[in-house]
């Protein structure tokens, strides 16, 4: 078979193989350019941190400021995403991207506390310059934090393209519907997930491998998961899981002041100052008073 009539018959049996999302595939030239994602995560970080995080080269030779490019990013991508869904109210993207960037200092504040508590959180730390720069937990929750902001605002698609990219680069998975508080503390970070409907305290601080994910999903009469229900835990302030704790389920709360230890399995609610850990044996549960075993 000469290769032109090769290609056209594979390229026809390509098209005839029918999608689920197929009225998109008709009009992919307008889906959200994962490059352009990376490129406005990179712009956003500078804009926020100039010393630390350096403008991408991508913008070449293109004429124009940061905080302009930005913008003009933003707007693009948010028009392309508020195609794919329903967007609960009006959606107008450059009233979108305004009101996400007015919340840019707000971000970079919460972001200013992770870096304080990883940074004081991590004997291994020398300064809070060496956690913005280094520390693949610091990084995750910087885009976490954007895209979550985004995710607040209505806008589909495009936040989970962001916690993907911080995903693929850093081995943490947050989804951006996670609601977290102050001063964050991502210790290592590698293999942590952290679900939709999860909700974190303040000073709360996670090492590797820890999950907050969902014991079990509710179907509809059609037999899929039924969506938009809270189905992960909610950990209190101050609280310390530690290396791939999992914790299940969206009755599970864990009061203030808990310590998670390594390897266990929580599917229950748990009272403040409490101690649940794997001693080699079994689970084991102990009060805490300031801190130290009651």
């Amino acid at each position: 078979m000469p290769e032109d009539a090769f290609r056209r018959e594979i390229a026809e049996r390509l098209r005839a193989v029918a999608l689920p999302c197929e009225r998109l595939e008709q009009d992919c030239d307008r889906i959200p350019d994962r490059r352009q994602v990376i490129l406005l995560i990179k712009d956003l970080q500078s804009l926020m941190f100039p010393s630390y995080f350096g403008v991408s080269d991508s913008h070449g030779d293109e004429k124009g400021d940061l905080f302009t490019w930005a913008e003009e990013g933003l707007v693009r991508l948010v028009s392309v995403s508020l195609r794919f869904c329903e967007p609960k109210g009006a959606h107008e993207p450059g009233d979108v991207a305004r009101r996400f960037l007015s919340g840019l200092p707000e971000i970079k504040r919460l972001l200013a506390g992770d870096a304080q508590a990883i940074f004081e959180g991590d004997p291994a730390a020398q300064s809070c310059e060496e956690v913005l720069i280094c520390y693949p937990g610091f990084y995750a929750i910087s885009i976490h934090r954007l895209a979550h902001a985004l995710h607040r605002l209505g806008v589909p698609l495009l936040p989970r393209i962001m916690s993907e990219y911080a995903h693929e680069k850093t081995g943490i998975d947050i989804h951006p519907g996670a609601r977290i508080g102050e001063r964050f503390c991502i210790d290592h970070g590698t293999g942590i997930v952290v679900g939709e409907t999860a909700v974190i305290g303040d000073d709360v601080k996670l090492y590797q491998g820890a999950t907050l994910g969902a014991l079990s999903f509710s179907l509809d009469e059609a037999g899929n998961p039924v969506k938009g229900v809270h189905r992960h835990p909610r950990l209190g302030n101050r609280v310390v899981v530690y290396a791939n704790a999992v914790i299940l389920g969206g009755d599970t709360v864990v009061g203030d002041d808990c310590v998670i230890g390594g390897n266990v399995f929580l599917t229950r609610p748990l009272p403040e100052k409490t101690m649940m850990y794997y001693d080699g044996e079994r689970i084991r549960v102990r009060p805490l008073k300031d801190g130290k075993l009651g």
